[in-house]
C-alpha cells in the first residue's frame, strides 16, 4: 500500500461520548418458506429461527478519536455500525447521543442527531442513486433540511466535491461514469454535505484497488483534522486499523471480545481471538513465518455457542469457557477483555 498518512494518537478528549451504545443487541427473524407458512396457518408449532446478530455490546466514541472496529464477516460490525448511525433500531439496549436517550430526543433534536452522524458505505456504486446526477446526488440532503438556501446550493456542492477530492466541473456526470475510487468520493462528498461530526465508515477501502484505498484513507486522515470529524472506522484489514486509529475494538460473533488503545492492541493482544488475528497480519520484520488461519469456522448466529462464543475454536478454552459468558472487564488502564483467563491469571 502506499505511504497513508500518520493520524495524531491524542488521548480521546474528556467528557461525554458523541455516542454510547450500552447493552445494544440486534435479532433478526427469518421468514418461514411456504411450506413453514401454511403449516402454522393450519395450527402447527412451527419455530422461527432468530439470528443473533449483535450480543449485548457496549461501545463509547468520544469526540476527536478514530475508534477502529474489527472482526470476521458475520460477526455483526456492519450491523452495529448501521445502528450507530440510526439506520437501523436496536432489539434491545440504549443508544445514547450527547448523553441522551435517543428515543428521549423531540423529532427536530432526533433529525438533528441523524443530521450529524452519517455513514460511508462499503459498495460505493450500490449507494449511489444512478438516475440521479453528482450535483443533485450531494446536493439534495443540505436543500431539503434547508442547510443552505437554493441560490446559493450550486456553489456549495462545488465546495462539498472539491473538499472530497473532486473537480466540480464533473458534477453533471452520473455515477456510472466514475471510477470505484470517483464513487467512493462522491459518498464522501454527500455525508460531508449536512456538517457531520461524526462519520461511521463501513469497510469504506475495501472495495477499491490497493493505491486508491491509500488515498481515500489519506483523504479520511486530512478531513479528520480540517473539521474535527470523529470516526467509527469498521474494517476487516488489520493493517488499515492499525495506521488509522486511536482505539480499537475486536468483535466477535456480535460480542466485543476486547478493547484498547491501537498501540496496546497490537503490542500485547490479550483475547486469545485476538491473537490469532494479529499473527495472519505480515510483518516486514518477520521474513520466514508460518501463516495459520483462527482454526475452524464462526458459529452460526442462529444458534451460537452457550458460554464465551470463542471456546469452540479457542485453544485454551475450559470446562467454564462452555457455560459461563465472560464479562468485558479492564485488565490495564484503557484495556478491556473478555476472557476467564484473565481471571487464572
Amino acid at each position: 500500500m502506499s505511504e497513508v498518512l500518520d493520524p495524531p494518537r491524542a488521548a480521546a478528549q474528556a467528557g461525554t461520548p458523541i455516542i454510547e451504545l450500552r447493552g445494544i443487541s440486534k435479532r433478526f427473524a427469518t421468514s418461514l418458506d411456504f411450506a413453514g407458512k401454511l403449516a402454522k396457518k393450519l395450527g402447527a408449532k412451527v419455530r422461527e429461527d432468530v439470528v443473533h446478530a449483535v450480543d449485548g455490546v457496549d461501545l463509547q466514541v468520544r469526540k476527536g478519536e478514530v475508534v477502529g472496529l474489527v472482526g470476521e464477516s458475520g460477526c455483526g460490525k456492519s450491523t452495529l455500525g448501521r445502528m450507530v448511525a440510526g439506520i437501523m433500531p436496536p432489539s434491545a439496549g440504549t443508544v445514547l447521543w450527547h448523553g441522551r436517550d435517543l428515543k428521549s430526543l423531540s423529532a427536530a433534536e432526533a433529525r438533528q442527531a441523524k443530521l450529524r452522524t452519517q455513514m460511508i458505505f462499503q459498495d460505493p456504486y450500490a449507494s449511489l442513486n444512478p438516475r440521479l446526477q453528482v450535483q443533485e446526488i450531494v446536493g439534495e440532503a443540505p436543500q431539503v433540511h434547508g442547510l443552505v438556501p437554493r441560490g446559493g446550493l450550486e456553489t456549495y456542492v462545488d465546495e462539498q466535491l472539491r473538499r472530497a477530492g473532486l473537480d466540480p466541473a464533473l458534477k453533471r456526470r452520473y455515477p456510472h461514469q466514475f471510477s470505484g475510487g470517483q464513487r467512493q468520493r462522491i459518498g464522501i462528498a454527500r455525508a460531508l454535505a449536512v456538517q457531520p461530526d461524526f462519520l461511521v465508515c463501513d469497510e469504506a477501502v475495501a472495495a477499491l484497488d490497493v493505491s486508491i484505498q491509500a488515498q481515500i484513507l489519506n483523504l479520511f486522515m486530512k478531513l479528520r483534522r480540517e473539521l474535527d470529524l470523529t470516526y467509527l472506522f469498521i474494517s476487516h484489514d488489520l493493517g488499515v486499523v492499525e495506521h488509522l486509529s486511536d482505539r480499537v475494538v475486536i468483535m466477535y460473533l456480535g460480542r466485543v471480545v476486547e478493547e484498547a488503545p491501537a498501540e496496546e492492541v497490537f503490542a500485547r493482544p490479550n483475547h486469545p481471538y485476538t491473537r490469532a488475528l494479529l499473527a495472519e497480519v505480515p510483518r516486514i520484520e518477520a521474513r520466514k513465518r508460518a501463516f495459520a488461519g483462527v482454526k475452524g469456522e464462526i458459529p452460526s448466529p442462529l444458534n451460537p455457542p452457550s458460554g464465551c462464543h470463542f471456546h469452540p475454536r479457542c485453544p485454551f478454552a475450559m470446562e467454564r469457557c462452555k457455560a459461563e459468558r465472560p464479562a468485558l472487564r479492564e485488565i490495564a488502564p484503557g484495556h478491556r477483555s473478555a476472557c476467564h483467563l484473565n481471571d487464572a491469571a
